[in-house]
């Protein structure tokens, strides 16, 4: 049986007529308790009138999601988290897959949310042009990429910074020939990520005086299949890594699927740290720079929920924090391969 209002209520200890005005954005809730609520109604599935709610503000009750990659475990917890605070102060959404470059030139040439949805959360980094025709909607509008944005209010990490973290743990477990697996950034869809973790990886190697070696870098996908392939050809350099930063866990499990098939021990002959906390990060004993992933769409969600309220105090841009976690997929270096030691 579906939740009511008044569960809800009865769950956070306040009345149906408060739940009611922190779902739909009225004024008289605080913003923690608006918070609560909102987590408290998506944790017992309640749902707001939608109907009511489109009569009441003529509103549409949607938000338009633009996505990149829809089927990959990142953004696809970034969506969940927001639906469910979405879905909870009443609001359907309306899913954009612009995983091609075809599909995203004909959505920012149409702009079919216009008229459609009440604000858009954006999980792909627009160009200034695809930005100019998004704030020309006069709706609010937030990322989960990249950094702060005009017209944008923005939830993000350094990426930059989470990569100095991975890679400097390596140094300090005395390895000097780091890998990276990584790819560079892609013309069309203007993705920062890969370009700001390699900043951090070739900014710590520099600041330990560890000359970059050009072999030892691979392009994995940002995909399993492809972490194993780069993994593979970082394995063929000359003087092989003792280590490999992968700036996605989806790359690193590729990398400990190549190591086994090269029948190469984890750490003792090369350690891996990955990028994200994955929800198998902990199952295959990933060391890993975590992130909260889902906090991005929870966090988004929020103040874009705030920004229909036409609430003046919302930060233009939140920084999530970053953090290593050290687990079995990483020790100190004890030579490297081919018998040669640093």
């Amino acid at each position: 049986m579906a939740a009511s209002i008044i569960d809800v209520a009865q769950a956070v200890g306040v009345s149906p007529s408060t739940v009611s005005r922190a779902l739909r954005g009225r004024d008289g809730v605080s913003d923690e308790l608006r918070v609560r609520i909102i987590a408290v109604a998506a944790d017992l599935g309640y749902t707001a009138s939608r109907n009511a709610s489109s009569l009441a503000s003529g509103r549409t009750c949607s938000i338009g999601v633009l996505a990149p990659y829809v089927g990959r475990w990142f953004f696809g917890t970034v969506v969940d988290a927001a639906e469910r605070v979405f879905s909870a102060a009443g609001y359907d959404l309306l899913l954009y897959n612009l995983g091609s470059v075809d599909s995203r030139k004909r959505f920012f040439a149409e702009l079919p949310v216009r008229k459609r949805v009440d604000a858009i959360l954006s999980l792909l980094i627009p160009t200034e042009d695809e930005a100019e025709r998004l704030r020309s909607l006069g709706i609010p509008l937030a990322i989960t990429v990249g950094g702060p944005r005009p017209g944008f209010t923005t939830v993000g990490i350094d990426d930059r910074a989470g990569a100095e973290l991975a890679t400097r743990h390596l140094v300090n477990l005395g390895h000097r020939r780091i890998g990276r697996i990584g790819t560079q950034p892609s013309a069309p869809l203007y993705w920062t990520t890969p370009d700001l973790r390699r900043r951090g990886y070739l900014d710590v190697l520099v600041d330990a005086g560890i000359p970059h070696d050009p072999d030892l870098e691979a392009d994995g996908e940002y995909t399993v299949e492809g972490g194993e392939r780069a993994m593979t050809r970082l394995l063929t350099a000359v003087r092989p890594p003792t280590a490999v930063f992968a700036e996605s866990d989806e790359m690193a499990m590729g990398a400990l699927r190549a190591l086994r098939a090269h029948r190469l021990r984890v750490p003792e002959d090369i350690a891996i740290v990955g990028f994200d906390d994955h929800e198998l990060a902990d199952v295959v004993g990933l060391t890993t720079v975590a992130q909260p992933v889902a906090e991005h769409g929870t966090q988004a969600a929020s103040l874009l929920l705030r920004l229909l309220r036409d609430d003046t105090d919302v930060p233009d841009h939140v920084e999530l924090p970053t953090h290593l976690i050290v687990r079995n997929s990483t020790a100190p270096h004890r030579g490297s391969l081919h018998g040669g030691i640093e």
